[in-house]
C-alpha cells in the first residue's frame, strides 16, 4: 500500500468522530455480554460528542493554533511570488471552477486574490495533486483564479504535492531568496512556515481564514453544542497529528 494512503487511512481512522463511532459500535456489541463495558464504552462516547461540538472548549483548542500571525498587509517591498498551498476540490463541469473549490481551498483563493491586488507585480503559484480527481487541485485553483480577475500569465502550478512537506520541498527551488508571501488556512500556517524553512525559503506567512474570530459578546447559541464545531474540533486534531510527525521528522 502507499504509504501516503496508508497515512491518510490512519489518521482518518483517529479522528473524533471515528472514535466516538468505535465507541458506540462497542457499545452495542457488548450490550448483553458485558454490561459494565458497554455502558463505559457509551458514556465515553457521549462525553467525547459533547466537548468535541461544545464551542468554548473547541475555540480554546483552536485559538493557539491560529494566533501565530497577524493578517497579511502591504508591503514595503515588491513581492516575487504568492504561493497557496492545496486544498480540495471535486470536479463537477456545469459548476464554476469557484464553486467546485471546497471550502479550504476557496478561502486560501480568495486571501491570495486580495493578497495579489495589493502586489500586482508578483507571480501566483498554485500547488496540490489530483488526489483521485480528474484534475490536480493546483489546476482547479488555476482556473478559479482567473475568474477572480487574476491573468492566466501569472500563475504557475505545482501538481504532484501530496503533502506540505512535498509542496516546500517542490516550490522551495523556484522561489528561494526570492520575497515570497505563503498562504494557507490559519490553523496549519505554523506547520507549513516550518517546513517551508526547512527547504530555505523565509515566507512571509499570510493566514487565511481563522475558525475563531473574537467577538466582545456572545448569543446564548454559542454555548450549545454544534456540527461545525465537532468539524473544527476534527481540524485541531488533525493539525496537532501533523506538528507531532514533523517535530519527530525534526529528530
Amino acid at each position: 500500500m502507499d504509504l501516503f494512503l496508508l497515512k491518510k487511512i490512519i489518521s482518518a481512522m483517529i479522528m473524533p468522530l471515528s472514535v466516538i463511532l468505535l465507541l458506540l459500535l462497542i457499545a452495542i456489541i457488548f450490550y448483553r455480554l458485558k454490561p459494565k463495558l458497554s455502558f463505559s464504552a457509551l458514556l465515553i462516547a457521549s462525553a467525547l460528542l459533547f466537548l468535541s461540538t461544545f464551542p468554548p472548549l473547541s475555540d480554546t483548542l483552536m485559538a493557539p493554533l491560529e494566533d501565530n500571525y497577524p493578517a497579511f498587509s502591504k508591503q514595503e517591498k515588491s513581492v516575487d511570488y504568492i504561493v497557496i498551498l492545496g486544498g480540495a476540490h471535486t470536479t463537477v463541469d456545469r459548476l464554476p471552477a469557484t464553486s467546485q473549490l471546497k471550502s479550504s481551498s476557496l478561502e486560501r483563493l480568495v486571501e491570495a486574490v486580495r493578497i495579489y491586488r495589493l502586489h500586482p507585480e508578483a507571480q501566483v503559484i498554485t500547488s496540490g495533486f489530483a488526489g483521485g480527481d480528474i484534475s490536480s487541485n493546483a489546476e482547479k485553483v488555476k482556473q478559479a483564479a482567473i475568474l477572480l480577475g487574476i491573468p492566466k500569465h501569472k500563475i504557475i502550478t505545482e501538481n504532484f504535492p501530496q503533502d506540505t512537506e512535498e509542496e516546500a520541498q517542490l516550490i522551495a527551488p523556484r522561489v528561494i531568496n526570492k520575497t515570497v508571501v505563503l498562504v494557507t488556512s490559519a490553523n496549519h500556517l505554523p506547520r507549513a512556515m516550518a517546513y517551508f524553512e526547512k527547504y530555505g525559503v523565509k515566507a512571509i506567512p499570510a493566514p487565511a481564514s481563522p475558525w475563531v474570530k473574537e467577538s466582545s459578546t456572545k448569543q446564548w447559541n454559542y454555548y450549545l453544542p454544534s456540527a461545525k464545531k465537532l468539524q473544527q474540533t476534527t481540524t485541531v486534531w488533525y493539525e496537532t497529528l501533523g506538528r507531532v510527525v514533523q517535530w519527530f521528522k525534526s529528530w
